[in-house]
């Protein structure tokens, strides 16, 4: 769970440092992008489900983080938005995921306009799982963690996680042998043995 103490969730990476990295070389300034694109590559694609707690405005870098997560609760005075064109900086690497989980039109919007939205815009859009009162979040964001936790296999959603990043840019045969290929997998695993086995023997499935 990615959480923050204080009045905003992230406003992004700091504009001091930003100012550092323009006396970089383009190699030192790509290998520094790169950590930012492994950690968003981590969170999207990586074995364990992350769920960011918004209990505050979520800006640039921050939205990005919001954006990559499997589940997004904010609260309702939270705003969201994208807004490095404003400063003339780029939206670069939360564009390739953005673009994934809202659609090109809605992330051209947000990413072309630097413009903030509101929790509620932002779970219309698909960018948010839920929106949830300040006094109810933490409890709410535990209580589904919990859930995920106890009601299905780690193992499975892992595999789950990896084969939604893999299929995305596939052609359509390609994505349909791919996910052939992990339903076979899949089925060889412990998990999917000892889930099988309990559901069949009418058991509890402990997880």
């Amino acid at each position: 769970m990615l959480r923050a103490k204080g009045e905003v969730f992230s406003a992004g990476a700091d504009l001091g440092y930003l100012q550092q990295l323009q006396n970089n070389t383009y190699e030192e300034n790509q290998a520094d992008s790169r950590h930012l694109m492994a950690l968003y590559e981590m969170i999207y694609a990586g074995p364990k489900v992350v769920i960011s707690q918004v209990e505050g405005h979520a800006i640039a870098g921050g939205c990005g983080l919001a954006t990559v997560s499997d589940f997004s609760f904010a609260v309702p005075g939270a705003n969201f938005g994208y807004t490095e064109v404003r400063i003339g900086f780029i939206p670069a690497i939360v564009s390739v995921f953005l673009a994934r989980k809202i659609g090109e039109g809605k992330a051209r919007e947000l990413l072309l306009t630097g413009d903030l939205i509101s929790a509620e815009e932002a779970l219309r859009y698909g960018l948010i799982s839920f929106v949830v009162n300040a006094d109810e979040i933490a409890e709410r964001v535990q209580q589904f963690a919990l859930g995920l936790a106890k009601n299905c296999s780690g193992n499975s959603l892992a595999m789950t996680k990896r084969l939604l990043a893999e299929v995305q840019d596939l052609p359509y045969q390609a994505a349909l042998a791919l996910a052939a290929d992990r339903n076979a997998q899949a089925r060889a695993t412990d998990d999917c043995q000892h889930g099988i086995k309990s559901f069949l023997n009418k058991e509890k499935i402990k997880w």
